[in-house]
């Protein structure tokens, strides 16, 4: 037993010893590699290029995805951030064009024009969806002071007249729906004191005109491009209120009077902000007051 054992033992020495030997051998520097060591590398490479092609194609696969689920949501995001500065560019341009309008209103209370009126403000609520009936409701009413037949006026000139009262708002009839009922005595003033005048009628809805009846001329013929005023001749409306310019002048089917096409000095479709007016409030609220001055 102890000769087996001695040569066991013999044995393994020999082999660890035959093994550091290939070790060393192995990991001294060395140009060339042995035939055994190069089919072992290239074995293992091939090996290592079966395994590795497909899972770098999966993990690419993955990767991608991955990488379109993030441009998919970076996407939507910057679509929700696009729309949300969108809104805020139209929110900001209709401050702005509130603002101008406001400031329009504003200056318009203050000037020439309203001096011997007392204006009031108004906001369109909405807009009558029947285009032949032509209204717009306000938000002020009777507890503001607002009347049936009140003229009702932009910056740019006249729009129309309130039709009908509530408490707080009124519906007012725009120039673009007038018809043979509802009439406006208006004029054409001119520089040397000549004056020309006549009846807004109606509201032509083919040439997009008023149609100006020229009651009363003067020895100069009316021509293209001059203004059309309210002449208050009428008792319902103020005096002075601007309502559109001449385009033509034609004459009726027997030649007896002539008729102005008028273009509306103000848009009845882009209508925000209003002013109402009345002829006599202002000089009423001066004589109650002179009134009680006297007393």
């Amino acid at each position: 037993m102890s000769f087996l054992r001695r040569r066991k033992l013999f044995i393994f020495l020999i082999g660890f010893i035959v093994l550091v030997a290939l070790i060393g051998y192995s990991l001294r520097d060395r140009t060339n590699l042995t035939i055994a060591e190069q089919f072992i590398h290239d074995t293992v490479g091939f090996a290592q290029k079966i395994v590795h092609t497909p899972v770098n194609f999966i993990t690419e696969i993955f990767t991608n995805i991955d990488d379109l689920r993030d441009t998919y949501t970076e996407n939507q995001v910057l679509k929700e951030k696009l729309a949300e500065y969108k809104g805020l560019i139209y929110e900001v341009q209709g401050l702005k064009e509130e603002n101008e309008e406001l400031r329009e209103i504003a200056d318009l209370k203050e000037s020439d024009l309203l001096r011997n009126f007392t204006p009031i403000q108004a906001t369109v609520m909405s807009r009558s969806p029947e285009r032949w009936i032509e209204q717009v409701t306000i938000n002020k009413g009777n507890d503001d002071g607002v009347a049936e037949n009140m003229a009702v006026i932009t910056p740019d000139g006249m729009i129309g007249k309130v039709l009908t009262t509530s408490p707080s708002t009124a519906k007012v009839q725009l120039l673009s729906g007038f018809d043979q009922f509802n009439r406006i005595s208006a004029s054409v003033s001119r520089e040397d004191g000549s004056e020309i005048v006549g009846m807004i009628e109606e509201y032509d809805q083919d040439s997009g005109s008023l149609l100006f009846r020229i009651i009363e001329e003067s020895e100069k013929d009316l021509e293209e491009g001059e203004l059309v005023f309210s002449s208050g001749l009428g008792g319902v409306f103020p005096s002075g209120l601007p309502i559109g310019e001449v385009k033509e002048v034609v004459p009726d089917q027997y030649g007896l009077t002539r008729t102005a096409l008028v273009e509306p000095a103000a848009d009845m479709y882009d209508i925000n902000q209003v002013i109402v007016v009345d002829r006599a409030m202002k000089n009423e609220s001066d004589t109650e007051v002179s009134e009680e001055e006297a007393e």
